[in-house]
């Protein structure tokens, strides 16, 4: 499956309930979404992995594949297309080893440190930021700007995802800065209008 990170979306079961997670990954879909990724930090295995089912199940045909945010064994026991693995879940190569060299496997960054120190061979692509602040994780580590994404983006061996406090408005400066895409997690889930959100951010 190719992999087209330009509109990368995040769920957050708490911003997507208005619509319900499923409804709301769909509408985001048909709005252009190239990426989802489940994401849900506290929700048990076994109540995940029937979700990432219907979700992988619903994608089908679509060419979106679908990410699991940390949950390597959600990953494997729904099917899904990959894994995303922050600095300290886990190691690359299980991972890697895990999945098989088909699946997508994803690695968050945040410094040079941290790319100076990849498994470039055994990943797919990179997510770099926080580029902003943002409430949807409050751990997060100091944001970069975009001066600090064009950094990392061009020292990146691999394709990378920008995250953290994006818009519409932002997709222009992340691709001067390098980046190959953006994920968005509130500008789309918590929104009135998945589709409509998703469909204002521009393409190429």
């Amino acid at each position: 499956m190719r992999l087209d990170l330009s509109l990368y979306l995040v769920t957050d079961p708490e911003l997507c309930a208005a619509h319900g997670l499923e409804a709301t990954v769909l509408a985001a879909v048909r709005g252009g979404v190239s990426v989802v990724q489940l994401r849900d930090k506290h929700a048990p295995d076994a109540e995940l992995i029937p979700l990432a089912r219907r979700l992988k199940a619903a994608l089908a045909g679509s060419g979106v594949p679908l990410i699991i945010n940390d949950r390597l064994e959600v990953a494997l026991a729904s099917g899904a297309d990959g894994l995303h693995i922050g600095q300290d879940d886990g190691e690359v190569a299980e991972a890697r080893a895990a999945l098989g060299p088909e699946a997508i496997l994803g690695l968050s960054v945040q410094t040079r440190a941290q790319l100076a120190r990849l498994e470039a061979g055994r990943l797919d692509y990179l997510g770099l930021g926080p580029v902003f602040a943002t409430p949807s994780k409050r751990d997060h580590a100091e944001p970069l700007g975009f001066e600090g994404l064009a950094e990392l983006a061009a020292a990146s061996p691999l394709p990378t995802v920008a995250i953290g406090g994006l818009k519409a408005e932002h997709v222009e400066p992340v691709r001067q800065a390098g980046a190959d895409g953006l994920a968005v997690i509130s500008a789309i889930c918590g929104t009135p209008d998945p589709e409509a959100a998703a469909r204002a951010f521009p393409r190429r």
